[in-house]
């Protein structure tokens, strides 16, 4: 009963500091309300605010129960929302073109955030787990958590909708992995109407924040054979991902 209470206590604070930081952000427009303003896929104007206001909502959910893990989803916010803002004008996807880039001895946004939330995500694995092995493979999970999450957002609520759905059997369990899920799930909730009605976008600052904070969810409580096949799948769909998003994305994406 108490853990039932807390994961809903997770979600509630999440889901409530959402919706209450994106309207914040809407009434004061912080540089003006072109900077909050995209096209998207369809040529429909959309706001920005879910972005930061999930990704925000994620870090402090998630550092309540882990603040290793708040650290996290902080950092793969903020090098998505460097992405957001440096690599506007970057008509480059995948990390091939930006590997490709680097060893052309160009740093783009999209190399920040692979090496700023890998980095993240390698620090909190440390903090998260004792045996050198496992904080390896906690920062892999968590790292490849937030890159696919953002590799799938090419159209309205992909994102959104794939924390929701891969967060849920999180729930089922005990301990701090459902608390973390329920934050996960609570921030992705509060934006999903918004999100799939096209009238707001999370972009790569709550995409990344957001898969975060799913990949701490993953990593919580798992033993050395869960890290690994959360590892394995991750790895394999943030490269599966990278594909369909470079297709998407030719094809005129999200």
């Amino acid at each position: 009963m108490i853990n039932r209470a807390r994961r809903a206590t997770s979600f509630a604070i999440a889901a409530g500091l959402t919706r209450a930081a994106a309207v914040a952000l809407r009434a004061k427009k912080p540089g003006g309300r072109e900077r909050w303003e995209r096209k998207n896929y369809a040529g429909r104007t959309v706001e920005l605010y879910a972005g930061p206001a999930s990704a925000l909502a994620a870090a402090v959910g998630a550092g309540r129960v882990r603040p290793a893990a708040g650290f996290a989803v902080l950092t793969a916010g903020m090098c998505g929302a460097y992405d957001d803002v440096a690599g506007a004008a970057d008509a480059r996807s995948g990390f091939r073109a930006h590997l490709a880039a680097l060893g052309d001895g160009e740093v783009t946004s999209g190399a920040v955030k692979l090496f700023g939330i890998s980095a993240a995500g390698l620090v909190a694995g440390c903090l998260l787990k004792e045996r050198a092995v496992d904080k390896v493979l906690a920062g892999v999970v968590i790292a490849g958590a937030a890159h696919f999450v953002n590799l799938v957002d090419v159209r309205p609520g992909r994102a959104a909708a794939a924390v929701v759905v891969l967060g849920a059997p999180g729930l089922l369990k005990e301990g701090p992995g459902a608390e973390l899920a329920a934050a996960a799930m609570g921030a992705a909730a509060a934006v999903l109407p918004d999100d799939l009605g096209e009238r707001a976008m999370i972009g790569d600052t709550g995409a990344h924040a957001l898969g975060a904070a799913l990949g701490a969810a993953m990593v919580a409580g798992k033993g050395r054979a869960g890290l690994l096949a959360h590892a394995a799948a991750v790895v394999g769909a943030a490269v599966y991902g990278d594909k369909v998003s470079e297709m998407a994305r030719s094809a005129g994406g999200w």
